[in-house]
């Protein structure tokens, strides 16, 4: 049974851990306010209180996991937060990431952010899979399309998973 991190575990990521759960995996999401804890749980996934913006809080967070989901495309805050965590922070993540044993990135490269910083992060997510050979997936599937977000999702994590 793989574990896959779900970072930004709203709504729509509640949803796709409901579908992989089903699915027998083992899913951890991640939340920036204690409020969204008991939704999370309530999705069959172990909850977590992260932040993206504080890579030291999404971290420890990465025990165990076989496959990392940024869900950060509709991510809503202080612009200079929001480009952050779509250029350095997602860098720095990467750059840990090579240390661990995740083998994927997903990277949702649609929503409601910039689209420049969608842009860099997924210009960001292509270099790292390049230069240290980490399997990732970039989604630009509309999230406002939730049908073919989800079933997007869901086929790009079980491909990550699929050595």
């Amino acid at each position: 049974m793989a574990r896959v991190l779900i970072v930004g575990c709203g709504c729509r990521g509640r949803e796709l851990a409901a579908t992989l759960v089903a699915e027998g995996h083992a899913v951890r999401g991640t939340t920036r306010r204690r409020e969204g804890l008991e939704a999370i749980e309530a999705s069959g996934a172990q909850a977590a209180l992260a932040n993206p913006d504080r890579l030291s809080t999404v971290l420890p967070r990465l025990e165990g996991v076989s496959v990392v989901c940024w869900l950060m495309g509709t991510a809503v805050g202080e612009p200079e937060l929001i480009a952050g965590i779509h250029g350095p922070r997602l860098e720095t993540l990467l750059e840990r990431l090579v240390d661990t044993p995740v083998r994927g990135l997903l990277y949702e490269a649609a929503g409601s952010v910039q689209a420049d910083s969608l842009k860099h992060g997924a210009a960001l997510v292509r270099e790292a899979g390049r230069r240290w050979q980490i399997p990732t997936e970039i989604l630009t599937v509309d999230p406002a399309d939730h049908e073919a977000w989800l079933a997007a999702m869901t086929l790009a994590v079980l491909r990550l998973l699929t050595p």
